[in-house]
């Protein structure tokens, strides 16, 4: 066996906190190290070219490569490997950066670490065996779940390459919350103007299947061969026959509150969502109807049909993207902000209020009057984390307050510009109203705008600094008006208010827990899906195939989630433009002899890819390789001790454990 050792500095960032050159040293002796090197960074180009001819010149059989973390540059040093001849999975990294130099601060215990974390991957990398990828065919066409402006940006960039879109909205519409909004941020372009051309360009492609009012129900299968299970949900409106005439609305009696303009208007039993709906075809809610079959009478097109059941779709993808969005805080779960008050509403029901097609027709009105006076609060439900993490912003304030918020620790990005164009919008509907914005930082980080919130001030919008996310409190005073107390440069301050306007943060979906289970994708502890890696994988998931865009994955604007939907289209791109895909071997294998099909490694798996089947054996489990993704999980719940994991065999584990154990006792002793 030789193994060659190569242990970067990169830069100063290990090198700083571990004496490189003593670690290399220390490999020299370790048993079958042939060569060990140290090199300032050995992922650049020439430090990959040192490893290269140290495999071709010395015969090595397995490298170790000490430096940063595998999800940073594990690839990158297998693909070194392979092209000098050397199979990728003969490789081992032992992270000395961020398990090692990036936590300690005392050089000599952290080189003594790094010594440990070397010696076991030599230990482990002599014992490893040669794998290949597996190799998967691709069905050539994508399921995207979300209709919103992420969702139909991804449908469209996929299907102008050619392959077939499925786009799968929940909602009788496509469009999302950005129908709802009047203008957007920094340019005050129309959001319908902006949107409805994309809405109508998705529905007449060619390659572009739209499923809406439906669900995915389940999902199984893996990279290049999903099958999903979609249930669209019987709207009693035959789509292909209705033109979207409304007489079915007309002579519905039954009014019921409209979601869509946030509850702040009516609409009847039979609808269209917004005017410029796509697809224009209207909905029968059968369980608000009363049967009296008037919709029915008056339809000349035939469309109603009260016979409709929910219809099952299967589809056959070759990868997913999920574009579910994302849902708004609730103010009601902080009473100080007085959202049981008409006159408080959120910053989307302000939308509704300003758009043309809401349900004042535009004009800004509170219980049927103009309000002269309005009032902006911030971070409603956002940067209201825990007591340690909300340091005062003002050194002048000492008092720290116990934490009574039930808001999230992340700031929405979002907040703090659509309250600037709210206010922009306030002073453009009715001129001679005052706008006043309680604010506890102005984050105006994208392009255009810094110059955007300046030019709000400058029209008059008064900005005042709050201290305290849960120091504020709206009531209703005497006059009837609100009184929003607050304090601002240790000062205490009051203000009436007509109307106060909430900008309450973005949250997951309710059902994001749900979608991740179908997915068997990840979530972060915000419950937002989990990228597989922040920077250079942002549109991924773990689960190969399964992409993420939108504020699924974090809160973001429009222009933000245009661009993770551009670039999860092209990332699915990269898959279906290919015969088939490979697959990496590190997975679970099963020892059948040993087997006796208890199903604990079923249950556990969060892959699905264990299932416990019928031999001639009796019960047995079986892995579905492409599914699997080496996590272990299986491996650890076997009380039989039947599955091995490739890469990670318990005979790998415990040399590594043995290196470790007897480095510390040469450095100890």
């Amino acid at each position: 066996m030789k193994i060659g050792v190569y242990v970067c500095h990169c830069g100063t960032n290990i090198a700083a906190t571990v004496d490189v050159k003593e670690v290399t040293e220390f490999a020299k002796n370790q048993p079958d190290v042939t060569i060990a090197r140290d090199y300032v960074y050995m992922c650049s180009d020439p430090g990959q070219e040192l490893i290269k001819k140290d495999i071709s010149d010395a015969n090595l059989d397995r490298v170790v490569v000490a430096s940063c973390s595998p999800r940073m540059h594990e690839v990158t040093f297998r693909k070194t490997c392979e092209e000098a001849g050397l199979n990728a999975y003969c490789m081992e990294m032992a992270n000395i950066r961020e398990h090692c130099s990036w936590v300690h601060t005392d050089k000599e215990k952290a080189t003594e670490k790094a010594k440990g974390l070397v010696a076991s991957a030599i230990a482990k990398a002599s014992l490893l065996q040669p794998l290949e990828p597996m190799r998967v065919g691709v069905i050539p066409s994508v399921l995207v779940i979300g209709g919103g402006i992420a969702g139909i940006q991804s449908a469209q960039d996929i299907a102008d390459a050619g392959f077939k879109v499925y786009l799968v909205e929940r909602e009788p519409s496509i469009g999302g919350h950005m129908a709802q909004l009047d203008k957007t941020f920094p340019t005050l372009d129309c959001s319908a103007c902006v949107l409805t051309p994309k809405m109508v360009d998705v529905a007449r492609h060619k390659n572009i299947e739209l499923i809406t009012y439906a669900e995915v129900e389940t999902v199984e299968g893996y990279i290049g061969n999903f099958k999903v299970v979609v249930r669209k949900k019987a709207r009693y409106v035959d789509e292909e026959k209705c033109t979207g005439c409304g007489d079915c609305a007309k002579v519905c009696p039954v009014t019921i509150s409209n979601e869509f303009d946030m509850d702040l208007g009516a609409r009847k039993a039979a609808y269209v969502p917004f005017p410029q709906a796509v697809p224009l075809a209207y909905t029968l809610e059968r369980d608000k109807c009363m049967r009296c079959g008037l919709c029915e009478v008056v339809c000349e097109a035939g469309a109603i049909n009260f016979e409709e059941r929910d219809e099952e779709i299967e589809l056959e993808v070759g990868a997913i993207i999920a574009a579910t969005g994302y849902d708004l805080f609730d103010p009601s779960l902080e009473p100080n902000y007085g959202y049981e008050y008409d006159e408080v509403i959120t910053g989307l029901e302000f939308e509704r209020l300003c758009n043309a097609s809401g349900p004042t027709l535009g004009q800004i009105e509170i219980n049927g009057k103009e309000p002269k006076e309005v009032v902006f609060i911030s971070c409603v439900g956002s940067r209201e984390g825990s007591v340690e993490s909300r340091r005062m912003q003002d050194a002048r304030c000492r008092i720290l307050k116990p934490q009574t918020s039930k808001g999230n620790e992340y700031c929405s990005r979002v907040c703090c510009m659509y309250i600037a164009k709210q206010a922009h919008l306030v002073r453009e509907h009715i001129p001679d109203a005052n706008a006043t914005v309680f604010y506890t930082d102005v984050r105006a980080f994208g392009k255009g705008f810094e110059e955007f919130y300046w030019r709000v001030k400058e029209e008059g919008v008064n900005y005042i600094r709050r201290e305290l996310t849960d120091d504020i409190n709206v009531e209703k005073a005497d006059n009837g008006k609100l009184r929003v107390k607050t304090v601002s440069e240790g000062r205490p301050i009051e203000k009436e208010a007509d109307l106060v306007v909430l900008a309450n943060g973005i949250i997951s979906q309710k059902d994001a827990l749900d979608t991740a289970r179908k997915l068997k994708i990840m979530q972060s502890g915000d419950k937002f899906f989990l990228e597989a890696h922040p920077k250079l994988r942002p549109v991924d998931t773990f689960t190969d195939g399964i992409f993420i865009a939108g504020c699924c994955q974090s809160p973001k604007d429009i222009p933000d989630t245009v661009a993770q939907a551009s670039a999860a289209a092209s990332r699915v791109c990269s898959i279906l433009s290919k015969e088939y895909v490979e697959v990496e071997p590190i997975t679970a294998e099963v020892d059948e002899t040993l087997c006796t099909g208890c199903g604990i490694c079923e249950s556990v798996c969060p892959y699905g890819a264990v299932e416990v089947v019928d031999t001639e054996e009796g019960r047995r489990a079986r892995v579905t390789g492409v599914k699997c993704k080496g996590c272990g999980t299986c491996g650890s719940s076997c009380i039989k001790k039947a599955i091995k994991m490739h890469h990670f065999t318990d005979e790998q584990l415990i040399a590594q454990e043995r290196a470790v154990l007897t480095v510390e006792e040469i450095l100890y002793s």
